[in-house]
């Protein structure tokens, strides 16, 4: 134990490294840049900066980096050394202030959305302070946030910290006026569980679909999948064990709060849990623990997998987006205490959130889009493309006494004895969890469920803390001009309730029934990515944003064309790759076991014209009318691929993916599975769903 605590941190730095290393004085200074979020003075930057140097040398850095996020959803960055010539032909390492503070990387070549011209090419990293630099390899990583030469932001990193100090300022405003007037500052928190796949890697060099799209086009089903019900909490296998123990400890020397692991429900399915942090932590984290997972794996002779929907026929991967509300107090606004009903502080703000959700469904929705979430919301895996909220029977019990004017009777917890002498019982939760919730309330805190695994946490948690920022400053404007704090407080659940309880549903969001009813209450339910990208700048959502300075109108439309564009190209990139494998391995390779069946026959034949040939010519027969139906198809995809060339907009040609090409694709792959079944297994071309899934 004493050694893991040595070993937590000891490539970031920290608070305590800080506090060790820097003069009292500056150490302050910084301290309030990061808490106030006051400017820092070039001179004070300086001191930071050399002490920075000398510390991550001491740990072997030769290098630093501006490690950001631009709109690609992953990291980017650029290694400078830190060595300066000298006059007498030497070097001595060096890092200014300015070098810590601001990077100018060629900006040209990142997705902008028509922010900036291609020829426009410079663009600024900003140091973020509140996330702490780390060591990875032999580079200093300095967390920043990327914008263009007019300061518009062309990153995840920018939106989030607006929207951070949007609902810190709302929430102080709020909290100050129901009577917290020692609370200064809110913070959101965030703690993601990551999902993902684990793959022996040389079955993975040998699938082109991996390489390129990292997942399977093609892959009829195994005669086992996940219907056992036995991979979930499973033991861990000890191949795996080993590749997540040396991921957490990796995890834990960069401060990542790695806590939880566990087989997940699908065959080589698995996740990892950490505690929460402050969001904007949590979010430079989770693509630090992603781009681990992929490094560690490839060591132990394993793939990770990180795609939403890597394999057909059982269940895709996930990210459970846990966020909470905390005062500098210490106070979780989420938490309802041992009497909710009492609470007025958390009926207040889980009122605001409720109201939030309900005004912003789309935003929630599109947060989440993407070409490859779409394979898995609403599959029965993950949550329906509905959104829709859980808060339990007891919260909703409460809500929906105050709505109609009703007293309240207190539920009394009830003791579960489970009938077994040695097994000690326990009390009894007042409600059930929902496990098929887009947006569940899981004690205090709630659990986004949409997101897909690849996705970089920062969209989602922008849009979340901005829309309850909104209402947060909704109520605030209330409550100033009240009278009687306690009445207001209570008027303003009461309709918040009349008007948005429709989004509460505590059942099976799986349900067909579901679909039905949400559509009566008059919920949205955007399918695809498609349906709902363009509503990013729909006016009520560019007055939102532009109300909290989080993205201008330009931002905002260049976004909605980015990931339009971003889901053309995936499938585009699919489709060409289908049609490659299609055409170089799968038509060959039948027209080989075909000529092998043929050879047969006739050697037969020639043998004795009485021995029975009919298993050969049907399989032949069958063989290449599915053969001869493949090619059509793959014509059919190519010259569909050459039409989509006329849609230049973004929108039109995303629709164009959606309608044709993602449904010629699963033509084709419907009858290569087919004839995957019949081919003899040594001509097949790579390996098989069995050979992926059960092979660690």
């Amino acid at each position: 134990m004493e050694r893991l605590s040595k070993t937590f941190g000891c490539l970031v730095f920290n608070d305590n490294v800080m506090k060790e290393r820097l003069p009292k004085d500056i150490y302050s200074v910084l301290k309030n840049t990061i808490h106030q979020g006051k400017p820092l003075d070039i001179k004070i930057a300086n001191v930071v900066a050399n002490t920075m140097k000398d510390w991550a040398i001491e740990n072997g850095a030769t290098h630093f980096t501006h490690w950001f996020q631009p709109m690609t959803g992953i990291t980017a960055e650029k290694h400078d050394s830190f060595i300066s010539p000298t006059s007498d032909g030497n070097v001595i390492m060096e890092f200014s202030g300015k070098e810590l503070i601001k990077g100018e990387p060629d900006g040209s070549s990142f997705p902008s959305g028509g922010l900036r011209s291609t020829f426009e090419a410079r663009g600024y990293t900003v140091w973020d302070p509140t996330s702490y630099a780390f060591i990875r390899d032999t580079t200093l990583c300095i967390p920043t946030a990327f914008c263009s030469y007019s300061g518009q932001s062309l990153d995840k990193k920018t939106p989030l910290l607006k929207s951070m100090e949007a609902i810190d300022k709302t929430a102080v405003r709020l909290l100050n006026l129901i009577g917290y007037d020692d609370v200064t500052r809110v913070i959101t928190t965030v703690g993601p569980e990551q999902e993902y796949f684990l793959i022996d890697k040389s079955l993975y060099k040998k699938r082109m679909d991996l390489k390129f799209c990292q997942r399977t086009l093609f892959g009829a089903k195994p005669p086992k999948g996940q219907e056992m019900e036995d991979h979930y909490f499973g033991s861990i296998k000890p191949r795996v064990a080993e590749f997540m123990k040396e991921l957490d400890m990796e995890l834990w020397k960069l401060g990542v709060l790695s806590k939880t692991k566990h087989n997940e429900v699908a065959p080589s399915q698995h996740e990892l849990a950490p505690i929460f942090t402050l969001t904007n932590v949590a979010t430079d984290h989770n693509q630090i623990t992603m781009d681990l997972m992929k490094r560690i794996a490839d060591k132990h002779g394993l793939v990770c997998l990180l795609h939403e929907k890597p394999f057909a026929g059982v269940n895709g991967s996930g990210k459970h987006n846990n966020w909470s509300l905390s005062t500098n107090k210490g106070k979780n606004l989420l938490e309802p205490g041992k009497k909710p009903y009492e609470n007025k502080t958390f009926l207040l703000f889980l009122s605001a959130i409720i109201k939030a959700v309900d005004e912003y469904q789309d935003l929630l929705r599109l947060s989440v889009a993407s070409a490859g979430n779409d394979h898995r919301l609403g599959g029965n895996e993950a949550p329906p493309a509905i959104i829709s909220m859980f808060i339990g029977s007891d919260l909703k019990k409460i809500l929906k006494c105050i709505e109609s004017d009703l007293p309240y009777s207190e539920d009394v917890l009830s003791r579960m004895d489970i009938d077994v002498d040695v097994l000690p019982s326990f009390m009894k939760d007042t409600t059930d969890r929902n496990r098929t919730s887009p947006f569940a309330f899981t004690g205090n805190k709630f659990e986004f469920r949409m997101l897909g695994s690849t996705c970089n946490i920062a969209c989602p948690n922008t849009i979340l803390n901005t829309i309850v920022a909104n209402s947060l400053c909704e109520y605030a404007d209330i409550l100033e001009k009240s009278t009687n704090i306690d009445n207001t407080i209570f008027k303003i659940i009461k309709d918040t309730m009349k008007k948005h309880s429709r989004i509460i549903f505590n059942g099976n969001n799986y349900a067909e029934e579901w679909v039905i009813e949400a559509e009566r209450r008059g919920l949205s339910n955007f399918k695809t990515a498609v349906d709902v990208l363009p509503h990013y700048v729909d006016d009520k959502n560019i007055k939102l944003f532009e109300k909290f300075n989080v993205y201008t109108k330009e931002e905002l439309q260049s976004r909605c064309d980015i990931l339009l564009e971003e889901y053309s190209k995936t499938l585009n990139i699919e489709a060409l790759t289908m049609i490659d494998m299609a055409k170089k391995d799968i038509i060959p390779s039948v027209c080989a076991y075909s000529k092998s069946l043929t050879d047969t026959a006739l050697n037969k034949k020639s043998l004795s014209s009485d021995i029975d040939c009919s298993l050969e010519i049907s399989l032949v027969k069958k063989l290449s009318s599915l053969n001869a139906c493949l090619d059509i198809k793959i014509e059919k995809l190519d010259t569909s691929l050459l039409e989509s060339k006329n849609y230049s907009a973004p929108k039109e040609n995303a629709e164009f993916y959606r309608d044709n090409i993602k449904v010629q694709m699963q033509e084709l792959r419907t009858i290569a599975d087919e004839l995957e079944t019949i081919v003899g297994k040594q001509f097949w071309p790579f390996p098989t769903y069995a050979d992926l899934l059960f092979s660690i």
